[in-house]
């Protein structure tokens, strides 16, 4: 039963600390609806490894900058390539991308942050000010350093995305240590002389386990959204691979004439970062039981 109490006009209302939360609808509405986009460029780029209606990279003058038809349903681009093709091996390399810099980032700063919260004093302190160093350099601008020292490319833009996105994971991880370093389980453990990995392990890698998915779901569209940029500036994935932000790019010079190479990439990318946004704030909402009931 709910605690009663009188509120400003004498009327009995509930009390607030005990009444139960009540979940808005719109949590698991975006929450499908991150999930449906998610999976839409997901199958693309599952379906681009067996099949795509044309060769992605083969040129055919004859067929160059054709409008959306039955034989090519986005049309065709300066080349005569297929945008359709394109656009489902382009989304196979921006999962890749994505994939492998969230997990860098996941790898090194989660044990990072529950190291720092764990320890504390001084080597936690030591531990979150280097990443604050690290925080001053976005992962767009190391991948631009580091493709002007080791050349530009998809692997360079991985890593330098991944070593981006560590001062994130790092920040989430040691917040959430702190928390559970102090529940009473936690105390018994230390009071029971349990070691300190025994304890990462057991109590506190699974219940930050659902602040971690929803970083990696919000750093997977800040991936996909800088491999874009990168892609679009020239430092990203090196010709002929399809890449969504190079067809944004070779789209410029045809904008008002052949506005479907610039439509095509650009709802991809926007659907992608959507897609992961909208799916990262519904398992927040979803794994977090303090925001219920909040929205």
């Amino acid at each position: 039963m709910s605690a009663l109490g009188p509120g400003p006009d004498g009327v009995v209302l509930p009390d607030a600390a005990t009444a139960a939360p009540r979940r808005s609808p719109g949590v698991h509405a975006q929450l499908v609806v991150g999930a449906l986009l998610v999976l839409v460029v997901v199958a693309l780029a599952l379906v681009s490894l067996v099949w795509t209606p044309y060769d992605p990279v083969r040129a055919v003058p004859a067929d160059r900058l054709q409008g959306p038809s039955g034989t090519h349903w986005l049309g065709t681009d300066r080349f005569g390539r297929d945008v359709l093709s394109q656009l489902m091996v382009g989304a196979r390399i921006t999962l890749y991308v994505g994939v492998v810099a969230v997990g860098i980032g996941a790898v090194v700063g989660v044990p990072l942050g529950v190291l720092a919260g764990m320890r504390g004093g001084w080597p936690g302190t030591l531990l979150m000010r280097g990443s604050d160093v690290l925080l001053a350099f976005p992962g767009l601008l190391l991948a631009i350093v580091f493709g002007a020292a080791f050349g530009t490319g998809t692997t360079t833009a991985m890593v330098a995305l991944g070593i981006g996105a560590i001062p994130a994971f790092a920040r989430v991880a040691r917040s959430g240590t702190l928390q559970v370093m102090r529940t009473d389980y936690v105390l018994a453990a230390r009071a029971a002389n349990r070691p300190a990995w025994a304890i990462a392990v057991r109590h506190v890698l699974p219940n930050i386990a659902g602040l971690v998915v929803v970083q990696c779901s919000v750093n997977y569209a800040l991936a996909v959204l800088a491999e874009a940029g990168l892609s679009f500036l020239g430092l990203g994935t090196a010709p002929p691979t399809p890449s969504w932000g190079r067809m944004l790019q070779e789209s410029q010079q045809f904008l008002g004439t052949h506005d479907h190479l610039a439509v095509a990439p650009g709802v991809a990318v926007a659907v992608a970062v959507l897609g992961f946004n909208l799916l990262g704030d519904g398992l927040r909402d979803v794994l977090d039981p303090r925001l219920k009931g909040v929205r």
